[in-house]
């Protein structure tokens, strides 16, 4: 997933704040289970993208949210400026931005590695090393699987694209014998 500007401008923020409270670790716990409770509760995104619902209602789901999941001041700040600001679908992008970004401030990149299938643990190994060694950086694979690449793998280190898929080399054959 690309991240927009808001994503990105939320996470630097909520980065900001984690990193004078000495939470940034934590957050990025909190952030990983806020996304996956967004992304499998079909009742929470209702909650707070249907305009029908009333902003003190949206209030009340939230700051039980955060006590049940008992998120830090910076998280539960962050969480209730988006759902105020009607901007809590991109809360999966402001995760992936401040995941990015706290890697980033540590002196580490992150590689987004996406192939068509689950790979075997040992090609995610040495995948790391052989980036490591070329980046001169600390790298952290984010795993995803996209099956119309057909084969192959796709990595994103940044702006960067190594593009290994067998879906682009079948469209580069295309391109060349049209030509």
């Amino acid at each position: 997933m690309k991240t927009s500007a808001i994503g990105r401008r939320y996470a630097k923020a909520l980065l900001e704040l984690a990193e004078e409270q000495k939470l940034t670790p934590k957050v990025q716990t909190e952030l990983e289970h806020l996304v996956a409770s967004w992304n499998e509760s079909k009742e929470l995104r209702d909650v707070f993208e249907n305009p029908a619902i009333t902003s003190d209602l949206r209030v009340k789901v939230l700051e039980g949210l955060a006590t049940r999941m008992g998120l830090s001041k910076p998280t539960a700040s962050i969480v209730r400026l988006l759902a105020e600001r009607r901007r809590m679908r991109h809360l999966p992008e402001v995760a992936e931005a401040y995941f990015a970004l706290a890697q980033a401030s540590a002196g580490a990149v992150v590689a987004e590695v996406t192939s068509a299938t689950e790979l075997a643990s040992a090609y995610y190994v040495r995948l790391q090393q052989a980036l490591e060694k070329n980046l001169g950086k600390k790298v952290t694979l984010v795993k995803k699987q996209d099956p119309t690449l057909l084969a192959g793998v796709v990595t994103r280190v940044g702006d960067k694209v190594f593009d290994g898929s067998l879906k682009s080399r079948l469209e580069q054959l295309e391109e060349t014998l049209l030509a």
